[in-house]
């Protein structure tokens, strides 16, 4: 079960962490998690570029130690680069140092100040540990989750999910991976398209 429009509740009751960009420009910020993979990235990195499209790659350590040629491939597109740690995990299962070290693993390879958790769960304790560890350190959400990873999802219903609740601002989430990519491969085209065509622009997050 999950949400395409992140509930405002949900914002107020973790101020701390970015859910999305508040501006007066028609900015959408496109984020991209769980690669770099062979096939799926660099398909992404040529839609992209044919919409002049600027994104964030909330990229799994370990995916960046097995693939560096394609890591250096999204670096050298113009797009930012987050941590999602080294190998997934997911903070409410996980004790606070171990996933602080396994953060810290990663950050080696991507030298980052923007971070994203897997799976948005990230308890309270783990949000300041990791500040304390790396204080520039900025944690996303999301104001938008596509649902690319649920294989029950029609390609055409997770585009229509996309495209109503995507606003002026909002953060929305795809996946560079392996599963998401027969709905990424059909709705990230089309929502460009569509996003272009009502004067969007596409930018990377920033610290």
């Amino acid at each position: 079960m999950y949400l395409v429009k992140t509930p405002w509740l949900l914002k107020k009751l973790y101020p701390q962490l970015t859910w999305d960009i508040k501006s007066t420009d028609r900015c959408i910020y496109l984020t991209f998690d769980d690669g770099p993979i062979p096939i799926v990235t660099p398909a992404v990195l040529n839609i992209l570029k044919q919409y002049n499209a600027k994104a964030t790659f909330f990229c799994i350590g370990d995916n960046v130690r097995k693939h560096p040629d394609i890591f250096e491939q999204v670096k050298a597109g113009g797009h930012a680069i987050g941590n999602h740690t080294f190998n997934h995990l997911k903070g409410w299962k996980t004790d606070t140092q171990t996933y602080v070290d396994n953060f810290l693993q990663a950050d080696k390879l991507l030298d980052t100040s923007l971070f994203r958790p897997p799976y948005g769960r990230i308890k309270r304790s783990q949000a300041r540990a990791l500040k304390a560890a790396k204080p520039n350190l900025n944690i996303f959400m999301w104001d938008v989750l596509s649902g690319d990873f649920d294989a029950a999802l029609k390609p055409e219903d997770c585009l229509k999910g996309v495209l109503k609740y995507t606003e002026a601002g909002s953060m929305v989430v795809f996946h560079d991976s392996i599963k998401a990519f027969d709905r990424l491969e059909y709705v990230l085209p089309r929502a460009l398209e569509a996003w272009s065509k009502e004067g969007y622009s596409f930018s990377p997050l920033t610290p």
